[in-house]
């Protein structure tokens, strides 16, 4: 059985933003139910994300560790940004933080996953990319500041990661959903560019975050 996600927008009594970030806000809307009832609703509104899921010739997968302060845990996650640059096209985005996180350039991409990152409280739509064929960037490195600013970079083999997610021990969202994409892609295939040929290319449209 083949099913699919479809778009559909219920009626909205009301909607307000009670607080605004630097990046984010927060909207609460009254929201009518099948039932006629009205519900309130508050989610957060966010621009979207892009993720990168660099894969090299040894089948590793470049990842970065970071401090995340909400869940008090250092991270292992996929290089990732905010889609913050109005009308910016992801792929280039995506360039610009495989760049920054991990001085990495990549001559093919593709389209691993889409998915929205806890759609009961947030409407932020995230795209993995799948980035291959690396080579170390030639300019000058990124300054990073913040929590990333002891961000630590590593290669790990890609089943080593399922293995990780499945074990617990890794949390990140967007690195469980690619990991996991990939392992679906690659297990039980030895040629990597074959087992990736089906994937849609970097510019595929997306309903989610149109550009």
């Amino acid at each position: 059985m083949t099913i699919k996600d479809n778009s559909e927008q219920w009626r909205t009594t009301a909607s307000e933003t009670p607080w605004r970030g630097a990046k984010t806000s927060v909207r609460s809307e009254k929201v009518v139910m099948p039932d006629g009832e009205v519900a309130t609703r508050d989610y957060q509104v966010h621009p979207g994300s892009v993720v990168i899921l660099a894969l090299d010739e040894e089948r590793r997968v470049v990842v970065v560790n970071q401090y995340r302060h909400p869940v008090r845990e250092r991270l292992w996650e996929l290089p990732a940004g905010l889609l913050d640059v109005p009308g910016e096209n992801p792929l280039h985005a995506a360039e610009r933080e495989l760049f920054e996180e991990a001085h990495l350039e990549a001559a093919e991409w593709h389209v691993l996953v889409d998915h929205y990152s806890s759609p009961g409280g947030s409407d932020e739509a995230v795209r993995v990319f799948l980035a291959t064929g690396l080579r170390d960037a030639g300019q000058e490195r990124y300054t990073p500041d913040g929590e990333e600013a002891d961000m630590r970079t590593a290669r790990v083999p890609y089943q080593d990661l399922v293995r990780g997610c499945l074990g617990g021990e890794l949390h990140n969202s967007s690195l469980v959903i690619g990991a996991l994409a990939l392992g679906a892609l690659l297990d039980g295939s030895e040629d990597t560019e074959a087992a990736l040929s089906g994937l849609r290319p970097a510019d595929a449209p997306w309903p989610a975050r149109p550009f």
